[in-house]
């Protein structure tokens, strides 16, 4: 089953009565605009996210573990939790891309306002719309190209029908440009797991790093971070207080310090100390993208000398908010780095999640982390099929 029949699968909904109860609420359903269906999504989700809250226990702020049962108990109190983090990561998404979703369907209910049949004018206007709503200008094209036989070969006039054929084609796409795409994060069978991160200034880099921390210290894990970034006034601070913040170690020097001897003593550091997680921090100044190239071509020497297999993971923070700022962004550092994967920040604050369609379809780029909220543990794995859920809830008609 695709992405987008699951999308549809999850708001289908049963006939509670006769035919022509069906009939009504099909037209009801047909009459009302994806406004309505927003107000819906969000009261539901503030509904549940309600009944989630006085289903969890209060978060034990001394950090001390839950009264622990034996026996059936426990077994019974482990499947309770994973149903509760399962409805949880749901509502993070929902909740999370909020935002891009109402943005969204406000731009699909725009291009449909005056909608009164499929012609060249109406593709015209997709292409625009698609384009604003940052899915990408290959993506849009793309798009608009396919969609001029399918929509003529379904025989779509309502709006609803349109509308459907519009995003199951950005579902379908999105789905296609993910196959064969890892999402994961890759760790080292022994010694240090590293993690180089690279991004401009002010995307949320050394945020995301301290949250990866408090993470991994979370699962038990001892955690390093290093202060590559020698030349951004304040970002060695900025780092050392996130790890004061969560409780881990920091390898810093002064500022105006070469960056690779910092890495490197935070290599030798972690492997002397039985470090299970290093995260290395860098400078952004892509203005300059020869003396980038050159420090985050010595970083890497550093490290794989130290270990051989490492970098584990090269990850692009972009900030989620500039939308096609952050696709020239990764073509750029793609351009200077091998870089493994994307982090994407402040996805919550922003009505572009399009960007993700971007990023997969014309940079074949992996998205592994997104930040969908301010809280320490919003810092999420990315994951496919909650993000197209997340993003194009109700904007697809329900079954009838």
């Amino acid at each position: 089953m695709g992405f987008f029949d699951k999308l549809k699968k999850a708001f289908s909904f049963e006939p509670e009565n006769e035919e022509n109860e069906a009939e009504k609420v099909a037209d009801k359903a047909e009459a009302e605009t994806s406004d309505a269906n927003y107000a819906d999504s969000a009261e539901e989700a503030s509904k549940s996210e309600l009944v989630e809250k006085k289903a969890q226990p209060e978060p034990d702020q001394a950090g001390e573990k839950p009264h622990e049962t034996d026996g059936e108990n426990d077994s019974e109190q482990s499947a309770s939790k994973d149903v509760l983090e399962e409805k949880t990561e749901e509502e993070r998404y929902d909740k999370g891309l909020a935002k891009s979703r109402k943005g969204f369907g406000a731009k699909i209910n725009a291009l449909l306002a005056n909608f009164r049949h499929v012609d060249e004018d109406f593709f015209d206007d997709l292409e625009e719309t698609l384009i604003e709503a940052d899915v990408g200008y290959e993506t849009a094209m793309n798009i608009s190209d396919e969609l001029r036989d399918e929509v003529k070969l379904r025989n779509a006039k309502k709006k609803s029908d349109v509308s459907d054929a519009i995003i199951e084609r950005l579902v379908n796409l999105y789905e296609e440009s993910g196959k064969g795409e890892d999402n994961a994060l890759h760790f080292a069978k022994q010694g240090p797991t590293v993690f180089l991160f690279v991004g401009v200034n002010g995307v949320g880099k050394t945020t995301t790093i301290g949250k990866l921390a408090h993470r991994y210290k979370e699962e038990g894990k001892k955690v390093l971070l290093a202060a590559g970034d020698t030349f951004r006034a304040g970002a060695i601070e900025q780092l050392a207080e996130w790890g004061r913040r969560v409780g881990v170690d920091v390898v810093k020097k002064p500022e105006q310090s070469d960056p690779a001897a910092v890495v490197y003593d935070a290599v030798v550091k972690a492997k002397q100390e039985n470090y299970d997680i290093l995260l290395v921090d860098t400078a952004g100044r892509l203005q300059n993208k020869v003396n980038l190239m050159k420090e985050l071509d010595k970083i890497k020497r550093v490290i794989t000398r130290e270990v051989p297999d490492a970098p584990h993971e090269v990850l692009l923070a972009l900030d989620a908010t500039t939308g096609q700022n952050a696709l020239t962004q990764a073509k750029q550092f793609k351009e200077v780095t091998d870089v493994t994967g994307i982090v994407l920040t402040k996805l919550d604050g922003t009505a572009r999640g399009g960007i993700v369609l971007a990023i997969r379809n014309e940079l074949k780029l992996p998205v592994k982390l997104v930040g969908l909220g301010e809280q320490m543990d919003d810092l999420r794995d990315f994951d496919p099929q909650e993000f197209v859920i997340g993003l194009f809830k109700g904007l697809v008609a329900k079954d009838r």
